[in-house]
């Protein structure tokens, strides 16, 4: 599916990165050298890319070899340098204590895949590192407006403290907003957002 979306020569979810990435970037670093960031279900780069123009050393990974080939056309578009893995996120395992920050930005989370992934994304935190997460709520189905029709594929407030129970919670919110990205993700839509901090020492 996901090669078949990206195969166009359009950007299926747009060139410019999320709003609420955009919005808490600053805080996924550790001072000066901004810190390794990796980018779950990157897709076509948009998220990868504006991390690497503000200076985090960035890998992506994402199942879509073709979804992959243009983020690297877009970082070069961009004048930047990102990482890429093509992996199955069902198989994927970030490591140990390796990356400052984790983000996942509207990547559909169906139960196999959350019990597989969360423990791993927890583990592959630096101590203080930081989770930043935007998703699709079971509430986005009324909406229509991107994220699938699979209500157990979305996320909730609930799901997410209970996943990252210890973590610090700087931002933990459902709320409705427009998301604009690209054809696929357009409207009023319902989301989840979460930037939450790994046990450790404190970051700025």
């Amino acid at each position: 599916m996901w090669d078949e979306r990206y195969s166009t020569e359009d950007y299926a979810y747009g060139k410019t990165a999320n709003t609420f990435l955009q919005q808490y970037a600053q805080h996924l670093g550790s001072g000066v050298t901004k810190g390794k960031v990796l980018s779950l279900a990157e897709g076509e780069g948009r998220n990868a890319v504006f991390l690497a123009q503000q200076g985090y050393e960035v890998t992506a990974v994402d199942g879509s070899l073709v979804g992959l080939q243009k983020a690297q056309r877009l970082a070069a578009e961009q004048g930047v340098s990102i990482a890429c893995i093509h992996a199955d996120l069902n198989e994927f395992d970030p490591g140990e204590a390796q990356w400052d920050a984790i983000i996942s930005i509207f990547c559909p989370m169906p139960p196999a895949l959350r019990h597989w992934l969360f423990p791993r994304i927890i583990r592959g935190l630096k101590p203080g590192g930081a989770f930043l997460l935007e998703a699709y709520t079971p509430q986005q189905l009324a909406f229509g407006t991107g994220g699938g029709n699979d209500a157990a594929s979305m996320l909730s407030r609930e799901i997410l403290s209970t996943a990252l129970a210890g973590f610090t919670f700087q931002h933990l919110a459902e709320l409705e907003r427009d998301v604009v990205e690209g054809q696929y993700h357009t409207g009023r839509a319902s989301v989840v957002q979460v930037l939450a901090r790994k046990p450790g020492s404190e970051r700025a």
